[in-house]
């Protein structure tokens, strides 16, 4: 099914490739945090254990779910490789069910060791089920839905987990029969679970030959290195990482900020976690409205500028808090201060959702699908690394005297420039946002036919060539990176220089004027289409001066007597007359709004023409006519 036939990504939720798998990981999610939670508070507040304090019992319980993501992530990202994703989806579905009677049995008989021994199992139950959640999408969904989908899943998974809590918390503190109701609620949700298992379609393996290593540290250390092998694909691993990192450091203190800062009771610490979780879910749906349906990482720097500024703004909004008697959720909510604190934390999550859903759809296109599902392995495992460290962090930070506010002040700071190097390392994120800016800022931005545009393979656009910004807009048009072939002479303007060296465009001069160049330009252009990649060209050689399409010149034809490769005639629509356009007597970036704020601008996108059908005058033709259209 096209990306065209349903308007949104909710209406993904009316089609079985989407919809059983939705609700089959929401359902897990909620069935894990309820049996959690529910254990939680039975061992804080209803019984007494020698071994488990009630101030130990959340982190010892969080300890063991999260063990088995270091044992067994490699493996069970293997065996998503190896086998039919829907069969391993169902498994874990039915392991669920005998860990949940197993539970219910704990809960039952009041029993701290069988219950532990769960939380293992649980955590076994994700690790498991955690390379599938991501590794599915790709298979069902094409490239303009991966985010929306992606943005559906963090956002049901968020409500899960809170749905969750909340019935966990309300059950397991009804008098008398809170463990049995408890127990029931647990192989409910399971069986419900493995019910709407049945109805996922079949997900063929991507690699059934693969042997399977069970050593998990060797398979470990070479899943990480498969991860590797995409520079962008392992640093966005490490992007995603660091967002658990930064979000472990507020879920992990939202009970002592809202006793010890905040002054508020229990309930005031559930109305932060309700918070925190709507505003992941919000943010995470807005990627796609604001992705026009692409997988836009344009939206990551957005994000963490955001994760940082309203973290910072949190640590001033309750520093200077009084201190008075303990608060209940009205009370709290009656002082217009606690708003401020409400809104940091609703925004600072908003960011993090939006910062998180483009970085995973990245991650699932870009990874060899052959192997995606271990790459996905390697994330969860980082993930578990990096939110035992925050863990570790923020205990020895508290531990030495710092406030929590302090130690939100401290995880905005450090957010910052971690996230100004990962963006240094993978400057196409960097670009990618100075592009988003641009195109919905600066312009009201109009993509047509962008579907012509190849999501994978070699190809060549032509283009037009109005101003100096036509490949930030085009870069903002397409779906995937594309290298420019440029005037040598663009690479001397401030700014834009240093952007367009950052997207390693690859600098051109007349034979006439530098041989050497000229060639060296050919030799890039061929070296970029033999590595799959997409490759522009702007055939009449130079920005026009008076708004009409010259004449193309002969270059592509030269590159395609290399590496014949699909060309796509592309048009950039009403950017003459704007600041960036040579309209002022041949000179350009003289007169900033003379147009006017955010005025319409477009890309139009043709079918693609076959190489032994192109000739310059062809694809003039062909771009005049979507000029025009």
């Amino acid at each position: 099914m096209s990306a065209t036939e349903h308007p949104n990504q909710f209406a993904l939720l009316g089609q079985r490739r989407f919809a059983p798998f939705f609700w089959t990981q929401f359902l897990g999610a909620g069935n894990d945090n309820l049996f959690k939670f529910a254990f939680t508070v039975m061992v804080t507040y209803q019984l007494q254990v020698d071994w488990l304090r009630p101030e130990q019992a959340g982190l010892v319980i969080g300890a063991v779910f999260i063990l088995p993501f270091l044992l067994f992530s490699a493996t069970s990202g293997q065996l998503t490789d190896k086998h039919d994703k829907t069969s391993v989806i169902r498994f874990v579905k039915n392991l669920e069910i005998g860990i949940m009677l197993l539970a219910a049995l704990g809960f039952l008989t009041t029993n701290v060791v069988v219950l532990l021994a769960c939380v293992f199992l649980m955590g076994l139950h994700s690790t498991l089920f955690g390379p599938v959640k991501f590794a599915y999408m790709p298979q069902h969904l094409n490239e303009r839905e991966l985010t929306g989908g992606n943005g559906m899943v963090e956002m049901g998974t968020f409500v899960a987990i809170l749905l969750g809590q909340v019935a966990g918390g309300l059950l397991i503190a009804l008098p008398g029969v809170g463990a049995t109701y408890v127990a029931i609620g647990c192989v409910a949700a399971a069986l419900l679970g493995r019910l709407t298992a049945q109805f996922v379609p079949s997900t063929p393996a991507t690699d059934p030959t693969l042997k399977i290593n069970w050593n998990p540290v060797t398979e470990t250390l070479r899943n990480l290195k498969l991860a590797h092998g995409n520079i962008v694909v392992f640093r966005s691993l490490l992007g995603i990482s660091w967002m658990w990192f930064f979000g472990a450091v507020f879920l992990s203190n939202f009970p002592v900020f809202a006793k010890n800062v905040l002054h508020g009771d229990e309930h005031v610490a559930s109305l932060l976690l309700v918070v925190f979780s709507v505003g992941i879910g919000i943010g995470s749906l807005l990627c796609e409205v604001l992705s026009k349906r692409h997988v836009e990482i344009g939206l990551v720097p957005a994000g963490a500028i955001g994760m940082s500024v309203f973290a910072i703004d949190l640590y001033f909004a309750s520093r200077g808090l009084p201190a008075g008697p303990v608060l209940t959720v009205g009370q709290f909510m009656a002082e217009a201060a606690h708003w401020r604190v409400m809104a940091d934390l609703g925004l600072l999550s908003l960011f993090a959702g939006m910062y998180s859903v483009p970085m995973y759809a990245l991650i699932q296109l870009r990874s060899e699908p052959s192997h995606r599902a271990r790459v996905i392995a390697a994330n969860n495992i980082l993930n578990a690394l990096f939110m035992i460290v925050s863990s570790v962090a923020a205990g020895a930070m508290l531990g030495f005297g710092f406030t929590v506010p302090e130690v939100f002040l401290a995880t905005g700071i450090a957010n910052a420039v971690v996230a100004g190097y990962i963006f240094l390392l993978v400057p196409e994120y960097l670009l990618r946002f100075v592009a988003f800016l641009t195109t919905r800022l600066v312009y009201r931005f109009k993509v047509r036919g962008d579907e012509n545009i190849p999501t994978e393979g070699a190809a060549i656009l032509v283009c037009n060539h109005v101003s100096f910004v036509d490949a930030i807009v085009l870069m903002a048009a397409s779906p995937r990176p594309i290298r420019f072939i440029m005037d040598h002479r663009i690479f001397q303007i401030p700014v834009l220089g240093t952007l367009f060296r950052l997207a390693k465009a690859i600098p051109i001069a007349s034979q006439k004027e530098d041989p050497a160049a000229y060639a060296r330009a050919f030799e890039a252009a061929d070296k970029v289409l033999a590595e799959g990649d997409l490759l522009c060209i702007f055939p009449e050689g130079g920005i026009t001066r008076d708004g009409e399409l010259q004449a193309f010149k002969g270059g592509i034809m030269k590159i395609l007597e290399r590496r014949p490769v699909p060309v796509v005639p592309v048009a950039l629509q009403n950017l003459w007359g704007s600041f960036f356009s040579r309209v002022e007597n041949g000179t350009a970036m003289i007169r900033p709004f003379r147009r006017g704020v955010w005025s319409p601008v477009g890309v139009v996108a043709g079918e693609a023409v076959p190489a032994a059908k192109v000739s310059p005058d062809h694809l003039r033709t062909r771009v005049q006519a979507l000029l025009q259209a």
